[in-house]
């Protein structure tokens, strides 16, 4: 049987045609056409993907996003359902026997890509951990450290320590001013449109607050 033949036929058809989808899938996603998927159970707002992600989390395949969960478990499910086709079914009467045995098969190739997948998933969750950053407008107010030599309309960094960490700001004030590096500023305005804040240089006043 030639490997077209294999592919074309049951039961490595199967798993054949959803590798395919997921190969287009993941091509689109490379010219920009689809997103990464998120965490499924972090968009699980119906019933049924709830459900669904109850079990993947139950069998340790939770935490990354659904579309890498589904690409192994389709990969490592087609790649033994191939192999034994070719090298054990292959062997087997045609018939009913050929059936049950690609069955047998197919499941159990389903459940060595489950093993196998929940394996390859745990260490790759760390990378896929959403680090929530405080908004924008929530820095206005805080304390500010500068970084540059100088800050003026066009051009300034600072410092602002937030729970766990430090950020790195873009910042702007008035000229003249006495800002340069080191300097201690309030953060009193957020510009959406340009992405950076404006500072005016702290006063004891401003410190005590």
């Amino acid at each position: 049987m030639s490997t077209w033949q294999i592919l074309a036929s049951f039961p490595t058809a199967i798993p054949t045609v959803l590798l395919i989808i997921l190969l287009v899938y993941w091509g689109l996603s490379v010219v920009g056409v689809f997103e990464l998927g998120e965490n499924i159970e972090g968009d699980a707002d119906h019933a049924d993907l709830e459900t669904l992600a109850s079990w993947l989390v139950a069998l340790g395949l939770g935490g990354v996003p659904f579309s890498i969960v589904a690409t192994l478990l389709v990969f490592f499910t087609w790649l033994p359902t191939a192999l034994l086709h070719q090298y054990v079914l292959a062997w087997l009467p045609a018939g009913g026997l050929q059936w049950a045995g690609g069955a047998a098969i197919l499941l159990a190739s389903a459940a060595f890509s489950v093993w196998i997948s929940a394996r390859l998933v745990k260490p790759l969750r760390p990378l896929f951990v959403k680090h929530h950053a405080p908004e924008n407008r929530s820095l206005v107010g805080r304390t500010c450290r500068i970084v540059t030599l100088s800050v003026d309309e066009k051009f300034g960094r600072a410092e602002v320590e937030t729970s766990g960490a430090s950020l790195n700001v873009r910042v702007w004030a008035s000229s003249p001013n006495a800002l340069g590096k080191d300097a201690l500023a309030v953060i009193v305005a957020y510009d959406e449109s340009a992405q950076k804040y404006e500072v005016q240089a702290a006063s004891a006043a401003n410190l005590e607050q």
